[in-house]
């Protein structure tokens, strides 16, 4: 009996500790158990709003989509209407509103896919995207039809074209064709989207691939002929190094071909996001010069190739930066100040030539200022390369050659220098003096050493090469500051001599830009078949030749017809005889 109470109290004892402890543990596992409940409720919260946001996004999105759609629908019926010269700029203007309608609608597709799938929003805009929003969808291929029209069309009319016209419908072609790869992308975009939508695109994907397939063969073709002829005029040109003509063309050539390059891996990658092979044409790209990438080349060979090279760049940077630095800061420096030097020169020049009581023609004060600041800027430029460490006596040796050699490439543009020469020399007309040359004439506008810059009164601009201006006659209509005015006026054989000659002196002494001295002269010259001739000869300034001329002719018709004196013109008297035995 002992025992077993002791046991009791002691078992009752625990028993207590342990409910109290449980009842102490409660409340600790609810204020544990209390922020994840919380937690859970902030984050349903965050989501609620993000979805909020979307549809607030989705909605805007879908105005702008509504409102760009009627845009594109109202001017598309205007385009016909409109005149020629207009159409092209319209048809541009609605290429560019429909390709952003293609970029709101893939905006609002994409928008729609980060909704739930039973959002309402969601679900109308499935809806739409089945029915109407699918001839929007439609309507790029009918842009692309006629992009690819109006691309041929001017591509035809280019060999009628040439200067700056040439090179404006040229852009404008570019420019077309840009946007003719943008509407590609878009429409490859949305097809994307589609399927985050699981919105059937099979038709619209179908005929995507079809002309992404087409453009790429295309552009493979040209990619491969440009790259063809590129090598054949490169290797011509080693053989012809002086072929000028040569260059430039190599030069198109190559900017043609970078384009088709950059063309062609766009068209790759469109396929590519098609889930369609595309490995023939990355081959073609690497065959004809891309750009290659490590993800290009995979090899450890190239690894390790690249690897070696960074090294070894970075060991000669390290190395040599600092001397490198130093010397093309010094060359810099020495440009620079040189290059004041040589604008100092050109403009002390030219104040001592205006300074000068020499009369000096402008094409000597041009010419002694460019030598001047050219021969400054030559003395500069040597300098800086011996700085740097090139050697001058190889560098100048080079020079004599290739000047001996371009002295006899350049044999007419040295004779047109010489013809310069005994023009600045000699100066037979300058500046803005009417002259008449080789069947040319006009206002001189610019002079060099090589050619004259000639603006006739029609505002045409001739350039003429010396040579040809200083082997001919050259008339230089105002080099005088005096000029005479030859005018024939006509009256008829009844008409009083005395009188005719009192009318003619009276408008000639009376126009206020006529001379007084020397004085005009008015006299009867010769008898015509039909009229009795007198000559008019004023003298005015050279400036106001043209505005006498006009003045008097003027003048002397009027005054003619108020006095009663005729103006005959040319007429013959026919007799008719007849033989009167031939008529019997």
């Amino acid at each position: 009996m002992t025992m077993k109470k002791p046991l009791k109290n002691l078992s009752f004892c625990l028993l207590n500790i342990l409910l109290l402890l449980g009842v102490c543990s409660m409340p600790i596992a609810w204020a544990e158990s209390e922020p994840e409940v919380g937690s859970n409720s902030q984050a349903a919260a965050t989501a609620d709003k993000e979805i909020d946001e979307q549809r607030k996004s989705l909605q805007r999105e879908l105005s702008t989509l509504d409102r760009d759609i009627a845009v594109v629908q109202a001017l598309s019926k205007k385009v016909d209407n409109l005149p020629l010269q207009d159409s092209e700029a319209v048809l541009f203007r609605l290429d560019a509103r429909t390709f952003k309608v293609f970029q709101s609608l893939d905006q609002v597709i994409r928008l729609a896919a980060l909704l739930p799938a039973e959002d309402i929003q969601r679900v109308e805009i499935e809806r739409r995207l089945r029915e109407d929003l699918a001839d929007v969808r439609n309507s790029a291929f009918a842009r692309i039809e006629s992009l690819d029209s109006r691309i041929t069309t001017l591509k035809t009319g280019l060999e009628s074209l040439s200067g700056g016209q040439l090179l404006a419908t040229t852009a404008y072609i570019s420019s077309l064709e840009s946007l003719r790869i943008q509407y590609y992308q878009e429409q490859v975009n949305v097809i994307a989207g589609l399927s985050l939508l699981s919105i059937p695109a099979d038709t619209m994907e179908q005929r995507v691939r079809g002309i992404l397939y087409l453009r790429a063969e295309t552009l493979v073709g040209k990619t491969e002929f440009t790259g063809s002829a590129l090598k054949e005029m490169r290797r011509r040109l080693e053989s012809e190094p002086e072929n000028s003509d040569l260059g430039t063309t190599i030069k198109n050539f190559s900017h043609t071909h970078k384009k088709y390059l950059e063309r062609l891996e766009i068209m790759a990658g469109l396929l590519q996001r098609l889930s369609l092979d595309s490995s023939v044409y990355d081959g073609v790209l690497l065959q004809q010069g891309k750009t290659f990438s490590v993800r290009d080349l995979k090899g450890p060979a190239f690894k390790q190739f690249l690897l070696d090279s960074e090294r070894t760049l970075q060991e000669s940077l390290v190395k040599n930066a600092p001397d490198i630095v130093f010397r093309a800061l010094v060359f810099v420096v020495v440009i620079v100040i040189f290059r004041i030097l040589s604008r100092f020169a050109r403009r002390a020049t030219m104040a001592a030539c205006e300074r000068s009581n020499a009369d000096l023609s402008v094409l000597l004060r041009d010419t002694l200022a460019s030598v001047s600041s050219g021969a400054v800027m030559i003395i500069g430029l040597l300098m800086a390369l011996s700085q740097i460490g090139i050697s001058l006596g190889p560098m100048l040796a080079g020079l004599g050659v290739a000047g001996f050699v371009l002295g006899f490439a350049l044999q007419d543009s040295l004779s047109n220098f010489a013809a310069g020469a005994m023009i600045l020399i000699y100066r037979p007309y300058d500046v803005d003096d009417f002259v008449e040359v080789t069947g040319a004439s006009g206002l001189v506008k610019k002079m060099s050493l090589v050619s004259t810059t000639i603006t006739t009164f029609d505002n045409q601009t001739l350039v003429v090469p010396n040579s040809k201006i200083w082997g001919d006659v050259i008339k230089n209509v105002t080099a005088q500051q005096e000029r005479r005015v030859d005018l024939t006026f006509g009256i008829g054989y009844s008409d009083d001599i005395a009188h005719a000659e009192r009318v003619i002196t009276e408008i000639v002494e009376n126009h206020k830009l006529v001379l007084k001295s020397p004085e005009a002269r008015i006299k009867l010259h010769s008898l015509g078949d039909s009229s009795v001739n007198f000559i008019v000869r004023p003298w005015v300034k050279t400036e106001h030749y043209w505005d006498v001329y006009w003045d008097l002719t003027r003048e002397v018709k009027i005054r003619f017809d108020a006095e009663g004196i005729s103006i005959p013109f040319p007429q013959q008297d026919v007799h008719l005889y007849t033989d009167k035995e031939s008529t019997t």
